[in-house]
C-alpha cells in the first residue's frame, strides 16, 4: 500500500526564504515539516513506501531523503552517536520520487504517481499540515474497512460563515468510529457516508458544515477518473472533480475529526504558531523555549 504526497508547490507565501529552501524543507524543531508528514504517512498497517510528488527545482528534498554515509560517519567519529542515528533515519525511511514540473493542479499532481500504485487503495497526504500522534489515517483506514473498503476522506467543521472558502460534503451521518449512536453529526468521531462535493458554496446553499481538512483514503479507480478528467477551477485538474466521478461507481465516507490535533504549516503564521506549540508539548524543548521566548509582554 502507498501514500501520495504531493510537494511540487513554489512556496510563494514563504518568499523570499523559498529561493532557495522548499518550503517542505522548513524546520519543527529541528526536524522538516515533510518528514513529519513522510512518518505519519507511513503509520497506517500495510503502508509501506511513500511516493513524494516533487519538482525538478527542488532536489534539495530528493537530497535530505537519500542515505548520507559520508556525514553519518563524521558524527560518529566526533562521538555525535545520536545525531549520526537521527541523520540516518531520515535517508532510511522508505521514500520514492515522481515528478510534476507542469502545476495543473492536485488532481494531476496525484496522477503523477500513478505508475508507482499497485492496483490498491491508497493516502494522500497534503504537505502543509502534520498530525503529531499519526492516528487520523489509522482511523480512516478503520472506517474503510468497516464500509468493505470503500475510499474515506478526513473532514471538519467550519463555522457557516466560512464555508464558501472550502469544498464541502453532501451526505449524512451513518454511525461513529467507535461504534455509537452519533450524540452530534458533526462530532469528532462520526462518519458520514458521502453523496456530494460542493466547492465554496454559499452559506445558505451548503449542505454540510464538513470540510475536506487534507486527508483522503481513495479507490484506485481515481487514478483512472483522473487520466480523462477535464480542467476545472483555476484551469487546473482538481480532485475534487474526479472524486465527485467517484460518487457514481463507488461508495466514499467521510471521518469527522478535529482539525486542532493537526498541524498547519501552510502559511508564515500558522508555521511559526506551530513550532511554538510543538516546543510546549515537547517536555526536552518546553523550558529551553520559554526561557528563549523571554517576557511576553509584545504578545498582549
Amino acid at each position: 500500500m502507498k501514500a501520495i504526497i504531493p510537494a511540487a508547490g513554489l512556496g510563494t507565501r514563504f518568499l523570499p526564504a523559498t529561493k532557495c529552501t522548499p518550503k517542505e524543507l522548513l524546520p519543527v524543531l529541528n526536524k522538516p515539516v515533510i518528514q513529519y508528514v513522510v512518518e505519519e504517512a507511513l503509520e497506517p498497517r500495510g503502508v509501506d513506501e511513500v511516493v513524494i510528488v516533487n519538482s525538478h527545482e527542488k532536489p534539495q528534498i530528493e537530497k535530505y531523503f537519500s542515505p548520507d554515509q559520508d556525514f553519518e560517519a563524521y558524527l560518529h567519529a566526533h562521538g555525535k552517536d545520536a545525531l549520526a542515528e537521527k541523520v540516518h533515519a531520515a535517508g532510511a525511511l522508505p521514500v520514492s520520487f515522481v515528478y510534476q514540473d507542469d502545476p495543473k493542479g492536485l488532481g494531476h499532481a496525484v496522477y503523477m504517481a500513478k505508475d508507482k500504485m499497485d492496483g490498491s487503495p491508497f493516502f494522500i497526504l497534503l504537505g502543509d499540515y502534520f498530525v503529531p500522534d499519526r492516528q487520523m489515517c489509522v482511523n480512516m483506514q478503520k472506517v474503510s474497512e468497516e464500509h468493505g473498503g470503500a475510499s474515506v476522506i478526513a473532514v471538519a467543521p467550519v463555522p457557516a460563515d466560512q464555508v464558501s472558502r472550502y469544498g464541502i460534503i453532501a451526505g449524512e451521518c451513518v454511525g461513529t468510529l467507535t461504534g455509537e449512536e452519533a450524540q452530534d453529526i458533526e462530532q469528532e468521531g462520526a462518519v458520514w457516508k458521502v453523496t456530494g462535493l460542493v466547492e465554496k458554496p454559499a452559506p445558505e446553499d451548503a449542505p454540510s458544515h464538513l470540510f475536506i481538512v487534507g486527508r483522503y483514503l481513495l479507490s484506485p479507480r481515481i487514478m483512472d477518473l483522473l487520466a480523462t478528467q477535464a480542467a476545472g477551477a483555476g484551469g487546473e485538474i482538481q480532485l475534487t472533480d474526479s472524486m465527485e466521478r467517484l460518487l457514481d461507481e463507488e461508495e466514499m465516507y467521510a471521518l469527522v475529526v478535529d482539525p486542532a490535533e493537526g498541524c498547519d504549516t501552510g502559511t508564515p503564521a500558522a508555521w511559526a504558531a506551530t513550532n511554538a506549540r510543538m516546543a510546549l508539548r515537547d517536555a526536552a524543548q518546553r523550558e529551553a523555549f520559554l526561557e528563549a521566548l523571554g517576557p511576553t509582554d509584545e504578545l498582549k
